[in-house]
C-alpha cells in the first residue's frame, strides 16, 4: 500500500468514527496519525518496522498495529465494520463543504437523510435550517456546495486526466502504429470532461476489435460509432473516447480533435475555415496545414478560439514559456511550517534541478492551521538561511545558487498583512495570500485584496481567488480592478501551479501582459517533488499566451536580486 493510500484510511476511519459518536479521544488518535505520517518526508511507511512507526509522533502500539493489518491484509477490519453500518450516501455528504462529520450524523440520525439528493430537497424545503445549530447560513451554504458538485460531476483535474490519458497512450501503443493524445488534455484544460485519444488505422473495424478486447476499457455501445468508441477506462469517472482515422490523414485528425470549435472556426486564406480544411486534402504535419491555411501556427495548448490569432500577430511560438526558461522557484514550504522537507533538503533538490535560486515562503504566524512561523522562528530561519547561502557560495562559486528569505504572509480580514513592518522589512519578498474568511462578497473581497495589494512589503499575490478545482469555488473578486492594483504598484501575481489550483485561472493572464504585470509561476511546494508541479503551471501560462519576458521566475539570479533591491529600497 502507497503512503496515500495508508493515510486516506484513517482518515476516513476518523470521519466514521466521529459519525458514530465514538470515543473522543479514539477518533483523535486517528486523525493525529494521519496528519503526522502525512507529514512524512521520503520515507515508505511500508518499509518501516512497528517500532519505527511509534517513533513518529502521535503514533502508538495501537495505530502501529492497525498499520501493520492494512499492510498484511490491504485493508482494515475496524474501517470495514464502520462501513457496514454507514449508509453509501453517508460517505457522498463528506463532500459537502459547510458540514462536518457531526453535522452529518444530525442530519442523519433526526431527518433520515442519507444522500445528496434527500439532502438537496430538504435545504430546499427549510427542514436543514430548523435543525439545532445549523441555521439558515448553513443551509445555503450546503445547497450552494450541492450544486457546485453537480456541475463538477464526471469532470477530473488536469493531473489526473493527464496521467491517465499517457497510461492509455501507452497501452495503446502496444497494440496500433499511430496513437496520440488530443482534445482537453492536450490543450492542457484544467478540468477535463473527456479524454480523448487518436488512432491512425486503415481498418476501424479491426480497431473497434481490439479495443473491446482490452480489460482496462469498457464500451458504451449507445454512445459509440463505427469511427469512435467510447465508454470508460480503468474506473476512472470520466468519458474516455478513441477516434479512429486513416493513417494518411493522422495529422489532419490531430488539428480536428485538439482545437476547439471556436478554433477550428477561424476563417483561411482563399475562403472557408480551418475545419473545412482539415476535413479536405491530407497532410503530413500539423504544420503544413496551418500553413496550407494562411495561418500562423498555434501550439495545442491555445487552441481555445479565446484570441489566439490575436496573439499570434504580436509574438511567435518561440516567446512562449518553457520549463527550461525557469530560472528559480518561488513559494515552496519547508518544515518551519507545514512542508515535508527541512529547508536544506529543499534548497539541494532545488540546486539539483539546475535552479539558480529558492525562494522560501513558508506560512505566517496568523495561519495556527498550518504552523506558521513566529517572529523568533522567522529570525530562526534566516540564520539557517544565511549559514546555508554560506555554504553553497564555497562549495560551488562557479555556479551561483542562493536561497532568498520569503514569505506567504496571510491577508488579513481587513486586507493588512501578517507581521509587523519591521518584520517584514527583514523578508527579501512577500508572498500575501488570503487563506481564511472565504466567503466575502465580491466588493469586500476585491477591497481586501486591493489594500493588501498597496502595502509596499506585497511582492507577490499569491493564488488570487484560493480556489480548489472541483472541490471549492474561489471567492469573487474583480479581476480587472486587482490586476489593475497590481500594475500600478508594480505587484506580481502568482500562477499557483499546484493542479488543485491553477490560479491565477489562465483567463486574465493576457489582460496581466497587456497591463504589464508579471506572473510568477509558482508550485506552492510542500515536499520536494512538488518542484514538478511547475509543468502544470508552464502549460496554462502557454495556454493563455504567457511569455518568458513576462514571467518573473524566468529572471536570472541576478536579474531577480537587482529587481529586489530597487524595489526594496522604494
Amino acid at each position: 500500500m502507497t503512503n496515500s493510500e495508508i493515510i486516506d484510511i484513517l482518515e476516513l476511519t476518523a470521519k466514521l468514527m466521529e459519525l458514530h459518536e465514538a470515543d473522543s479521544f479514539k477518533i483523535k488518535t486517528y486523525s493525529s496519525a494521519a496528519f503526522n505520517l502525512d507529514r512524512l518526508a521520503d520515507r515508505n511507511i511500508a518499509d518501516m518496522s512497528p517500532a519505527d512507526l511509534t517513533r513518529i509522533p502521535g503514533i502508538g502500539k495501537s495505530v502501529a498495529a492497525k498499520i501493520q493489518e492494512m499492510l498484511e491484509t490491504g485493508k482494515l477490519r475496524e474501517l470495514e465494520e464502520l462501513m457496514d453500518k454507514t449508509p453509501q450516501g453517508i460517505l457522498a455528504m463528506f463532500k459537502v463543504k459547510g458540514i462536518g462529520a457531526k453535522k452529518i450524523a444530525v442530519i442523519w440520525r433526526e431527518l433520515g437523510i442519507d444522500n445528496l439528493r434527500d439532502l438537496e430537497l430538504a435545504c430546499q424545503s427549510g427542514q436543514i435550517a430548523k435543525l439545532k445549530g445549523f441555521g439558515e447560513s448553513t443551509q445555503q451554504k450546503i445547497l450552494d456546495s450541492l450544486v457546485f458538485l453537480k456541475v463538477q460531476a464526471g469532470k477530473i483535474r488536469m493531473d489526473v486526466a493527464d496521467a491517465l490519458a499517457r497510461a492509455l497512450r501507452d497501452e495503446l501503443v502496444r497494440h496500433f502504429d499511430k496513437v496520440e493524445i488530443t482534445g482537453e488534455v492536450r490543450r492542457k484544460t484544467e478540468i477535463v470532461e473527456t479524454v480523448r485519444l487518436l488512432v491512425g488505422a486503415d481498418s476501424p473495424v479491426a480497431v473497434q476489435q481490439k479495443l473491446n478486447g482490452l480489460d482496462f476499457l469498457t464500451q458504451d455501445v449507445k454512445l459509440s460509432s463505427p469511427f469512435v468508441w467510447r465508454g470508460k477506462a480503468m474506473d476512472v469517472e470520466v468519458r474516455v473516447e478513441i477516434v479512429i482515422v486513416p493513417e494518411e490523414r493522422f495529422a489532419n485528425g490531430l488539428v480536428l480533435e485538439t482545437g476547439a470549435e471556436a478554433h477550428l472556426a477561424q476563417p483561411i486564406a482563399g475562403g472557408g475555415t480551418l475545419l473545412q480544411l482539415a476535413l479536405a486534402e491530407p497532410v503530413t504535419t500539423e504544420e503544413e496545414l496551418y500553413q496550407k491555411a494562411g495561418l500562423p501556427y498555434i501550439v495545442p495548448e491555445m487552441r481555445e478560439g479565446l484570441g489566439e490569432w490575436a496573439w499570434a500577430l504580436e509574438n511567435t511560438t518561440d516567446d512562449l514559456v518553457t520549463w527550461d526558461h525557469l530560472k528559480g522557484i518561488l513559494h515552496n514550504h519547508s518544515t518551519y511550517s507545514d512542508g515535508q522537507n527541512t529547508l536544506e533538503q529543499m534548497a539541494l533538490f532545488c540546486r539539483e534541478l539546475g535552479f539558480e535560486y529558492l525562494g522560501m515562503a513558508d506560512h505566517s504566524q496568523s495561519a495556527t492551521y498550518a504552523s506558521g512561523l513566529r517572529p523568533d522562528q522567522v529570525e530562526r530561519q534566516h540564520e539557517e538561511i544565511d549559514r546555508l547561502n554560506t555554504r553553497f557560495a564555497q562549495e560551488n562559486p562557479w555556479r551561483p545558487f542562493k536561497i532568498l528569505k520569503g514569505i506567504e504572509s496571510d491577508i488579513l480580514g481587513d486586507g493588512s498583512l501578517d507581521y509587523t513592518d519591521d518584520i517584514l522589512a527583514t523578508f527579501d519578498y512577500v508572498v500575501a495570500s488570503v487563506h481564511s474568511n472565504l466567503t466575502m462578497t465580491q466588493d469586500k473581497a476585491t477591497a481586501r485584496l486591493i489594500r493588501a495589494i498597496e502595502n509596499p512589503y506585497t511582492t507577490i499575490l499569491g493564488h488570487p481567488t484560493g480556489r480548489l478545482l472541483l472541490s471549492r469555488e474561489g471567492y469573487p473578486i474583480d479581476y480587472k480592478a486587482v490586476i489593475d492594483a497590481c500594475a500600478e504598484r508594480g505587484v506580481v501575481i502568482e500562477i499557483n501551479a499546484s493542479p488543485w489550483r491553477l490560479d491565477l485561472d489562465w483567463r486574465w493572464v493576457r489582460y496581466c501582459m497587456e497591463k504589464g504585470v508579471m506572473l510568477s509561476i509558482n508550485p506552492d511546494a510542500h515536499v520536494r517533488e512538488g518542484y514538478y508541479d511547475m509543468h502544470y503551471g508552464v502549460a496554462v501560462g502557454r495556454k493563455a499566451g504567457l511569455t518568458r519576458q513576462m514571467t518573473y521566475n524566468a529572471l536570472t539570479l541576478a536579474e531577480i536580486e537587482e529587481y529586489l533591491k530597487k524595489r526594496n529600497s522604494r
